[in-house]
């Protein structure tokens, strides 16, 4: 008997040995399988959604010129729209985007529910009033019809700017957060037209003028600065476009490395060279 209770002892102790150096190795395992996820993680391309113009051609000097050396491989996903953008970034079908100014992303977290976060300011396009029917902003005639763009961010500014101009007034102190109900002047009896802001440029066959989101202006061959009737300041503008991402993905290091690429020296030199001041470092 006690050479069978010894026996039996022998067998449980080895057992019990064999079990903590397999849990060892396991979790071993397991942490050298994280690690090497997470390095994977850092290492993928990063996909950005960008509208045409200007911010996949910035975007595209990046990914040509500095991302190599930085280590960041990008995957460039253009959009026509300002939703679409932030549905896929909030779905993480993108891992950032690209193409709006703080106003509008904190507007479309409120009425969307998504979760969407600044990250840097890159560049601002100043919003302009265009015509293909009268030559300066005065000649604009009696019950005009305006096209502004739809979104309240930049129906606001587009308000702003007409009242900036003289063409209307709004009510004291509501800035750039103007809705159609804040016009408390309207000499010449002005109608406005909301739009989708990418529609706004082809509306100028249809409408007296039309305020135009900078981008939409060049993709569709208008320059800012000489075909403008008037264009939106960039002093103390809160309007600049940057990098957004979903909350929570700020530190991802791609994102770090894209931020820092998007706001050297170099990208200020080529958004300066190239755009002639229809498009503004905002850095």
């Amino acid at each position: 008997m006690r050479k069978m209770f010894g026996l039996l002892l022998a067998v449980g102790l080895s057992l019990g040995l064999a079990a903590c150096g397999s849990s060892s190795s396991s979790s071993s395992s397991s942490a050298d399988t994280a690690s090497a996820s997470g390095t994977a993680a850092a290492s993928e391309p990063l996909k950005i959604g960008v509208s045409p113009v200007p911010h996949a051609e910035i975007v595209k000097y990046v990914a040509d010129n500095l991302a190599s050396a930085a280590g960041l491989k990008l995957e460039i996903v253009e959009f026509s729209d300002y939703v679409q953008p932030n549905l896929q970034l909030q779905d993480g079908q993108l891992g950032a985007n690209y193409f709006q100014h703080k106003p509008y992303l904190d507007d479309f977290n409120a009425s969307k529910g998504t979760k969407l976060s600044y990250v840097t300011s890159v560049h601002l396009e100043p919003l302009g009033l265009y015509s293909k029917k009268v030559k300066d902003v005065a000649s604009l005639g009696q019950g005009a019809t305006v096209a502004v763009p739809n979104d309240a961010t930049n129906l606001g500014r587009a308000l702003k700017l007409l009242a900036d101009n003289g063409v209307i007034t709004l009510k004291d102190g509501v800035g750039t957060a103007a809705t159609e109900r804040d016009v408390t002047g309207n000499p010449k009896a002005i109608k406005f037209q909301p739009l989708e802001a990418a529609q706004l440029p082809r509306s100028l066959e249809d409408v007296d003028a039309a305020v135009i989101n900078g981008n939409y202006a060049m993709e569709a061959s208008l320059n800012p600065e000489s075909d403008a009737l008037v264009l939106e300041k960039a002093e103390g503008n809160p309007y600049a476009n940057g990098l957004v991402v979903a909350e929570g993905q700020e530190s991802d290091p791609r994102i770090v490395t894209l931020s820092k690429l998007l706001t050297s020296p170099e990208v200020k030199q080529f958004i300066e060279q190239k755009y002639k001041g229809a498009v503004i470092p905002a850095f």
